[in-house]
């Protein structure tokens, strides 16, 4: 029971996906008495993955937080641990201007440690109505745009960070800053750079259903908790979550989907009354997920390669020629894989898809053309409709 409230968040309706009012956090040391990160989950349909906030300790005292996660009293009561040890949280960066796993967090983090000054990387947007951060829960004196220079900035003694974008696509424009923190040599990143595990991330084995949920390749098949099944459910859900619908997934019909749901192996409410809308065809998927795992390459997410960088490669391509400037050793992103050993030409080398975009056959690992089906065609229909920019070549 004590569990149960320390992980309780009762402001989900504001972001209503899985977990909803529960979520766990997991805490691990990355570099001793200088940098942790917070992992909790969430997703869509129990498509599930870690989202991560990272505590960086500061030479000075205190604590920076890069991107905070849900302040439970679990997680605030892990901060404060190192709080009582290190000092209190300085600074909090939410690092991105369009994702609202991160944004929603911002407000009701900052108001539990309210001697914390707030950043916000530029281009913040809200919809379907524009309005003020202060409306959106960011305390309105404590709550500063990030200088456009990093030297600017009151911790440009440990940091150096920069802006991509903001990025203009229709209903808003995209923006993430990267951080980079030169005694530990770590960068710091949210959506743009990922590098995928082959196991389910450590705090997806706390509640592992959603894995075995999508372990199965139809309907009927048992949920059976074994090691297998939770790293084929893993393998499955990564496609899920970066192609939406990749080439070896098949749609089930509606219609045919409540029909079946009847022959399902979990009718329970859990299992969402037996609906299973997709099925897996043959073995392709595997090696869907093998090209995108690579032995744990880096990689930027199909999404944002289709739907967002194609629409600023320039700027991205400076962007990415600024980060590595920086002698980095190691890049802890939101999302999966934390902390990654890695080096600038590992990150520049993930960003080859932008010159393959103009002279096809020139990237080095290219993703399979099958997985891409669905977010060409979701690209096409968004400039269609003038609710996206077309890309740029």
């Amino acid at each position: 029971m004590t569990a149960f409230f320390d992980r309780a968040w009762p402001f989900w309706p504001a972001l209503p996906i899985y977990p909803f009012d529960q979520r766990p956090t997991l805490r691990r040391e990355a570099i001793a008495d200088t940098l942790w990160t917070f992992d909790q989950f969430q997703g869509i349909f129990y498509v599930v993955v870690p989202v991560r906030m990272s505590v960086i300790r500061l030479e000075r005292g205190g604590l920076l937080v890069y991107a905070p996660i849900a302040p439970t009293a679990e997680c605030v009561r892990l901060v404060r641990e190192l709080e009582a040890r290190y000092g209190e949280v300085k600074y909090i960066i939410l690092p991105t201007a369009s994702g609202l796993e991160h944004k929603v967090f911002v407000g009701p983090f900052a108001r539990r440690f309210p001697n914390a000054h707030v950043f916000v990387v530029q281009g913040q947007w809200s919809y379907p109505a524009n309005l003020p951060l202060s409306w959106l829960g960011f305390p309105s004196k404590r709550t500063h745009v990030l200088p456009a220079d990093s030297r600017d900035a009151p911790f440009a003694d440990e940091f150096d960070y920069a802006c991509l974008g903001p990025i203009q696509l229709g209903l808003g424009p995209f923006a993430e800053v990267a951080f980079y923190h030169r005694r530990s040599r770590a960068l710091f990143t949210t959506d743009t750079i990922l590098s995928l595990p082959a196991d389910p991330p450590p705090v997806l084995n706390q509640h592992p259903y959603p894995l075995l949920f999508h372990a199965r390749s139809d309907v009927r098949e048992a949920i059976v908790d074994t090691p297998d099944n939770r790293r084929r459910g893993w393998q499955r859900m990564s496609l899920f979550a970066f192609y939406f619908q990749p080439g070896a997934l098949e749609i089930v019909p509606l219609g045919r989907a409540l029909r079946e749901s009847v022959h399902s192996s979990d009718r329970s409410k859990k299992g969402y009354f037996g609906l299973f809308p997709f099925r897996w065809v043959g073995d392709d998927w595997q090696r869907s997920f093998q090209k995108l795992h690579d032995g744990g390459r880096l990689f930027v997410a199909p999404i944002l390669q289709k739907l967002i960088l194609n629409r600023a490669p320039n700027a991205t391509r400076a962007w990415v020629g600024r980060v590595t400037a920086w002698e980095f050793e190691q890049i802890v992103p939101c999302h999966l894989t934390a902390p990654v050993a890695a080096t600038p030409d590992q990150f520049r080398a993930a960003f080859a898809f932008l010159d393959a975009e103009s002279a096809p056959g020139t990237e080095r690992h290219p993703l399979p053309a099958e997985d891409f089906a669905f977010l060409d065609d979701l690209n096409e229909r968004l400039v269609a409709a003038g609710i996206a920019p077309p890309p740029l070549r």
